[in-house]
């Protein structure tokens, strides 16, 4: 079951959203960054993201989806192109180093603590290979940004905790980069 409540499913579904993310968001979140032969999208819900990276991926896409109903229809629409699994990012059903980039959009505040999200950071570290790269982006917390998230699961990640979080998840270079209501990061998976 999805832990978004009915606008937020009707926004992240919308042609308008799709659009964003194309033009706006994913340029800005991987600026500076270019996906490896073997990438990892953690929690692409309704897909939005994964229409974009499917073009920028030079090789092997993989998503990971906690939601069984979106993981489905992500097998529908992508067949065979993209690598669809069904799990949870806290415990990731791959082998260790075996991807090049790993990225999020938009999700890590729908992981409901922080510990978990800690655990998340530390699978993102065990599948990369050494000298991989983490990246992705999410919203900074707001009044604005908890109305949207009424009835879902809301625990946004401070961006000045993220270097540390992510350094005891074994990244070593950690860079973040805050705007107007959103922050993304890029972190090095240590050799």
């Amino acid at each position: 079951m999805t832990s978004m409540n009915r606008l937020h499913q009707w926004i992240c579904s919308s042609d308008k959203w799709a659009r964003g993310v194309e033009q706006s968001l994913l340029p800005w979140a991987l600026d500076g960054v270019e996906p490896g032969a073997a990438t990892l999208e953690i929690g692409p819900g309704y897909g939005a993201t994964t229409r974009v990276l499917e073009r920028r991926v030079p090789g092997r896409l993989s998503v990971l989806e906690v939601d069984a109903d979106f993981a489905k229809d992500l097998q529908e629409t992508y067949g065979e192109r993209v690598e669809v699994v069904h799990g949870d990012g806290t415990s990731m059903p791959f082998p260790d180093g075996g991807f090049d980039t790993v990225v999020c959009f938009t999700m890590l505040h729908h992981v409901p603590s922080p510990e978990q999200q800690d655990h998340l950071f530390a699978e993102a570290g065990r599948v990369l290979r050494p000298g991989g790269v983490f990246a992705g982006c999410d919203g900074c917390a707001s009044v604005t940004f908890r109305l949207l998230h009424l009835g879902d699961t809301y625990v946004p990640v401070p961006p000045d905790t993220l270097p540390r979080r992510l350094r005891a998840a074994g990244f070593g270079q950690v860079d973040i980069t805050v705007t107007k209501g959103r922050f993304r990061f890029r972190a090095v998976r240590d050799r």
